[in-house]
């Protein structure tokens, strides 16, 4: 069988395209690494809020805040172990606004507790790639208040 004529000049021409859409590919990689952690840590951060928010719907209005509080950064009301997102720590869940209780319609009455994580920061492993910044010049994403509001016992 005759070589084509034309196979002389393709030699390599894989190995160039590779390497013009590696950088591309990367970033794509980076880019949904993170976003997939930053949701992960942020759904490990509602859940805890809303273990909280059921723990203290059966309790006495005004009452165990410090067990509710270790329940949303360590998963138990000793308030033992590491906590359960990396950066989450009882600054982000201040006593004096985390819960609140309050009464809510006329007729009937319900009673309603409100659980509360402010100021969570999510750090990002790659703070940038190839020059595109995904968060601030850290890295660092803050999100919004993460609330969770349950009905109480009258």
């Amino acid at each position: 069988m005759k070589k084509a004529s034309n196979s002389r000049p393709q030699r390599g021409a894989a190995l160039i395209e590779l390497a013009l859409i590696m950088p591309l590919l990367l970033l794509l990689t980076f880019i949904t690494t993170e976003f997939g952690r930053a949701m992960y840590e942020y759904n490990t951060v509602v859940k805890a809020t809303r273990d909280a928010v059921r723990y203290l719907s059966v309790q006495t209005p005004g009452t165990h805040i410090t067990e509710a509080r270790n329940l949303m950064v360590y998963g138990n009301t000793a308030g033992t172990g590491t906590p359960l997102a990396r950066g989450l720590s009882l600054t982000n869940v201040p006593a004096g606004s985390c819960c609140t209780w309050q009464t809510v319609g006329a007729n009937p009455i319900i009673n309603t507790v409100t659980v509360r994580i402010s100021s969570y920061t999510f750090h990002s492993l790659f703070p940038s790639v190839m020059g595109v910044v995904f968060a601030d010049a850290n890295g660092d994403i803050v999100f919004s208040d993460i609330t969770a509001t349950m009905r109480a016992p009258s």
